[in-house]
């Protein structure tokens, strides 16, 4: 044995210095990784093939060995690390020989790409890194996070520390717009490190906040890192708890732990709604608290107010920005909890419900009956078994069966009797338009209130309209001639009220982007769609928030880019109260209309779009958004064919099994998770989150998403991680990014100094998650 050492170890040593070898060398990150992978091989194959990696493996065919057989402990238990006294024989690394582990790493590698990069299910996920990354570029380049600091430094310039509160702020939007931390962190230095030293901000205090703030786009949702930590944690967990009940004796994981083992992008963004928010909350107070204890450092600035002439009283701001929006939205909820608003849907399965099955599943093994009732307890256990003697009883699980004509017509009316005065989507349309009226009436409470009383009376006309005349059986036509009227009316009061919300900078700087965000994360969150469309839909709205932009600067009309927006949600609106299906048997006259309306706002979205790219293509925005994209993207995915070999690797010569027999030769999990978190807090100091995700998650995942811990949970810690050890000094990768556009006077000290607070801010925050997962789990809870 080489130094002493296992063979095995060796090859993880020799795999490890090349990589940072690779990475410290200046050449591409994306091309150094696949290169050390092969330089790697080759080193490792050569000392194999000289005799000096020899691995000491357990000897199988030992009285010993048999012994802890004949005990009941499993032989995937068995290791090296568990008993180390066992006999053992020495073998090659490569037990058949470097060339058939190497034929098999090339035929492997064609497999992974194929699955991961060319046509494997995983990549309609990973195409929404593209989308989001085009989208951040987009609002990054069009100057839109330019208007946001400014204007949030004008709200929170006047409060102790509002300068580092407001980069705070803008910090969690870029954040929730890109999801790549060096962008952010490069953005706010360039636009808010200049403003805070020259009104007289701490360099530690300001470089911190900075800092700390760009690395929110680890964990804030749509982040990048979710999005590709997500697509490879699903698969690891699902085959993790796969392996783990069969261990237990049981067939299958759905047997096993009585819910499918799958976990979602979609419900891990859910996941870090709450942590994200919860960090971002935490920075701004302790920039406040730092203030108030430090008023020299961090003094309070007043800039010059935007020339509105709007001049709101504190009663005004009071009546009009809190009180009527919580009236008319409480209001919403109590008329929705007495049941006068509801759903007045109609629609009728053509099936009955089958049977609810017991649950648990209990028709299972012994060895297996008593693995779940270790997990889930005698309780749970004892109910599955009454649930399930009940069924039996009952003649088994109730099949579903078709309804006949009468029971549809019985189960329609009944629904009919049933449903509520006023539909839940007019209601939800006309609490958003009294929403803008207040608002608007708040914004200029001194000017003619009649245009709004007009539109509010609109407003009531369409909900009287609904009750009076709109019943559960109207059809989308009827009720769109009857509610036409009101909706004028309103619309007219409406017109007024844009106007005077374009006058308020905050709004007109904040609410596009906010509508933005808020789109593309509910669709996700709300189980609407996936990722992707709701990527596309973010990277096409920020294209025509940027063109917006670049018009308004060219002091050119806009309007054809609000037409296209409202045409998208004309089509929207039309698509989701109307059948679109034109190819049925019978199809009404009023959906043939429909469809027409929708193809033609359709249509006029795309022309907009084509413009909006014109705009942006002829006031050279779109090239440098376009080039960036590919550049990040085609980086993303060269990384992960690099890492995909490097692991392969590993895996040839029994590194991956190695490690995971150490992992989990500690037995208790939570030991392991802990070492496995210090692992990659070290390891974030020298590799970016894609060579983490990409290298060290597929070798160390099987064990951590293979235990008892909740897979949301254990992907939002690990984000988390990556998120303190990136700002931790000397190391972290947001402060060499800081560093690269501070100015001269700002030393590494100030960075240091000022970040360290922070860090202590994550480590804080990652026990807090650890003592109170349900900070993690709760949104995907009460959304599913």
């Amino acid at each position: 044995m080489l130094f002493g050492l296992d063979g095995v170890e060796l090859g993880l040593i020799i795999v490890f210095l090349c990589l940072f070898a690779g990475i410290l060398s200046g050449f591409p990150v994306a091309f150094a990784i696949g290169g050390s992978a092969v330089i790697s091989f080759a080193i490792v194959a050569a000392l194999d093939s000289g005799g000096y990696l020899i691995h000491q493996g357990i000897d199988k065919s030992t009285a010993e060995y048999a012994a802890l057989i004949a005990e009941g402990i499993k032989a995937d238990s068995i290791s090296v690390f568990r008993f180390p006294e066992l006999p053992r024989f020495a073998e090659p690394v490569f037990s058949q020989g470097w060339e058939v582990a190497l034929d098999r790493n090339v035929s492997f590698i064609v497999n992974r790409m194929n699955e991961r990069v060319l046509a494997g299910q995983s990549i309609e996920t990973l195409l929404a890194v593209l989308m989001f990354v085009m989208m951040g570029i987009t609002l990054e380049r069009s100057k839109i996070a330019d208007d946001l600091l400014t204007t949030m430094s004008r709200v929170f310039g006047p409060l102790p520390g509002g300068l580092a509160v407001s980069v705070v702020v803008v910090g969690a939007f870029l954040a929730a717009s890109t999801g790549i931390v060096g962008a952010t962190v490069v953005t706010m230095g360039l636009l808010s490190l200049p403003t805070m030293l020259r009104n007289g901000y701490s360099p530690a205090l300001a470089t911190g906040v900075i800092a700390a703030s760009g690395t929110l786009g680890q964990i804030i949702p749509p982040s990048i890192v979710i999005v590709l930590l997500g697509t490879l944690a699903g698969d690891i967990y699902s085959a993790a708890q796969e392996s783990r009940a069969i261990a237990a004796g049981c067939t299958d994981a759905l047997t096993y732990l009585g819910e499918p083992a799958v976990v979602s992008v979609g419900t891990l963004f859910q996941a870090a709604l709450l942590p994200g928010i919860l960090l971002a909350l935490l920075y701004a107070i302790y920039a406040f608290v730092y203030a108030l204890f430090n008023p020299l450092k961090a003094p309070a600035v007043v800039f010059a107010e935007s020339a509105s002439g709007n001049v709101v009283t504190r009663n005004e701001g009071l009546t009009w920005f809190v009180l009527a929006p919580v009236g008319l939205i409480a209001g919403v909820m109590l008329l929705g909890n007495v049941g006068l608003i509801g759903s007045q849907s109609v629609l009728v399965d053509s099936y009955s419900d089958a049977g609810q099955n017991a649950s648990l599943r209990t028709n299972v093994g012994d060895e297996c009956a008593d693995a779940m009732i270790e997990l889930h307890g005698q309780e749970a256990w004892d109910l599955a078994i009454t649930q399930q003697s009940e069924i039996d009883d009952a003649g088994g699980v109730e099949v579903a069966h078709q309804f006949t004509d009468e029971e549809r017509q019985a189960l329609v009316a009944e629904k009919v009797a049933n449903a509520p005065l006023i539909g839940t989507g007019l209601a939800i349309a006309a609490l958003m338009l009294g929403l803008v009226l207040t608002t608007a009436r708040g914004v200029m409470p001194t000017a003619d209130p009649r245009p709004l009383l007009i539109g509010a009376a609109g407003v009531l006309g369409v909900l009287l309209v609904d009750v009076l005349f709109i019943g559960p059986l109207a059809s989308p036509g009827l009720t769109t001639v009857l509610i036409v009227i009101p909706l004028l009316v309103a619309a007219y009061g409406l017109r007024d009220a844009v106007k005077r919300l374009a006058t308020n900078e905050l709004l007109r700087v904040v609410f596009p982007p906010l509508v933005l965000i808020v789109a593309v994360l509910g669709s996700i969150l709300g189980g609407i769609t996936n990722p992707t469309p709701a990527a596309a839909l973010g990277a096409g709205g920020a294209i025509m928030l940027a063109a917006y932009r670049k018009l308004r600067d060219q002091d050119r009309s806009g309007k054809i880019i609000l037409m296209g927006t409202a045409a998208v949600m004309l089509m929207l609106i039309v698509g989701v109260n109307f059948d679109m299906r034109l190819g049925q048997e019978n199809v009404a006259v009023e959906d043939y209309i429909a469809f027409l309306v929708a193809f033609s706002a359709f249509l006029f979205a795309i022309f907009s779009m084509g413009y909006a790219l014109w705009v942006l293509f002829s006031g050279g925005v779109l090239s440098p958004v376009v080039r960036e994209t590919a550049k990040v993207t085609s980086m993303v995915f060269t990384i992960l064919i690099g890492s995909q070999m490097l692991n392969l690797v590993v895996i040839s010569f029994g590194g991956e099994h190695y490690i995971q027999q150490f992992l989990r030769s500690f037995d208790n999990e939570w030991k392991v998770f802990f070492v496995v978190m210090l692992v990659l807090f070290v390891l974030g100091f020298v590799l970016d989150f894609l060579e983490i995700i990409y290298i060290v998650i597929p070798i160390v995942g099987p064990v951590i998403y293979g235990g008892t811990m909740d897979p949301k949970w254990v992907t939002i810690m690990i984000a988390v991680n990556l998120q303190t050890s990136f700002l931790t000094p000397p190391f972290g990768f947001a402060l060499f990014y800081l560093r690269g556009v501070a100015p001269p006077e700002v030393t590494t000290g100030h960075i240091y100094r000022g970040v360290l607070p922070f860090v202590l801010i994550q480590v804080g925050g990652l026990i807090l998650l650890t003592l109170f997962p349900g900070v993690v789990t709760i949104v995907p809870n009460l959304i599913n």
